[in-house]
């Protein structure tokens, strides 16, 4: 995995996304979702991109069911962006690697 992009479980999920000081983009995934698999790639690319001015994180739903639940998330990819510890955006399912530049660009 790319070391830009945080793995983020139950148990650093405060941290690393509520408390952040910059905004966090959220990939709601999971290992048998093949749009999952198409948009990792660009996930990994908006991390290496956005390096430093946001953070990019990846939450596996089958691992971490509660953030999943606690954040409705009915589809997946789902794409989140928390700032300031809520939730501002969100898109959910495959897209081009620009509709995902257009909403992170808000946020910068």
């Amino acid at each position: 995995m790319n070391s830009n992009v945080k793995v983020v479980t139950t148990a650093n999920f405060e941290a690393e996304v509520l408390r952040s000081e910059t905004p966090v983009i959220i990939d709601f995934w999971a290992g048998w979702c093949m749009p999952c698999k198409m948009i990792a790639p660009i996930i990994d690319q908006l991390a290496d991109q956005h390096a430093g001015k946001i953070k990019v994180a990846k939450v596996n739903v089958d691992e971490s069911p509660e953030i999943a639940a606690r954040y409705g998330i009915m589809s997946i990819p789902s794409v989140f962006v928390f700032k300031g510890g809520q939730k501002v955006d969100q898109m959910v399912g495959a897209r081009p690697k620009v509709q995902f530049d257009e909403m992170i660009s808000k946020y910068l």
